[in-house]
C-alpha cells in the first residue's frame, strides 16, 4: 500500500499529474521555482526517489531524463484512503466519523460515486435495484447492446 507522499514529493507529484505527459527536471524545477526557492539537485533527487517507490517511470531523452506518473492522482488519493479504513478496528465508526467530516460538495461527489458503481449482489438475491428495471448499466456488457 502506498506511503503518503511528503510535501515536497506531493508538490513534484501534482506538477506530474497535472500536465500528463512525460516531464523533465527543469521543467518541474521552473514551475516550482515560482512558489519556493529550491535547487535543481533536490528537484532531480525527489524524482529519483519518486522513481524508485514506484510512482513514476523513468525515460531518457539525451542526456535527460523524463519522468511519468504511473498511476493517477485519483488512484493515490483512493489507495490512501483504502490503506487508512483497513488500519481501523471498527470499519463502521471510522466511516461515519469520515463522512462526518465531510463537506457538502464531498458529500454530493460520494452520492455521485455510489450511483456509478454497481453492487454486488446480496446473498438474498436482492441487488439492491428493487423495483428499478430499465437501470440496467448501459456499459455492462449485460446490458442493453451487450451480449
Amino acid at each position: 500500500m502506498p506511503r503518503p507522499l511528503g510535501e515536497l514529493e506531493d508538490a513534484v507529484m501534482t506538477r506530474v499529474w497535472k500536465w500528463n505527459r512525460p516531464v523533465t527536471v527543469r521543467e518541474v524545477l521552473e514551475d516550482l521555482q515560482k512558489e519556493r526557492s529550491i535547487a535543481y539537485t533536490t528537484v532531480m533527487t525527489v524524482l529519483d526517489n519518486l522513481h524508485q517507490k514506484g510512482w513514476v517511470r523513468c525515460e531518457s531523452e539525451g542526456r535527460a531524463y523524463r519522468y511519468e506518473a504511473v498511476s493517477t492522482r485519483a488512484a493515490y488519493a483512493a489507495a490512501l484512503m483504502n490503506e487508512a479504513w483497513s488500519q481501523s478496528d471498527n470499519a463502521a465508526a471510522a466511516l461515519v466519523a469520515f463522512f462526518g467530516m465531510m463537506s457538502e460538495e464531498q458529500r454530493h461527489a460520494l452520492q455521485d460515486a455510489m450511483r456509478i458503481v454497481q453492487l454486488p449482489e446480496t446473498p438474498d438475491g436482492d441487488d439492491g435495484n428493487a423495483g428499478t428495471p430499465g437501470d440496467e448499466n448501459p456499459a455492462s456488457p449485460d446490458g442493453p447492446g451487450g451480449r
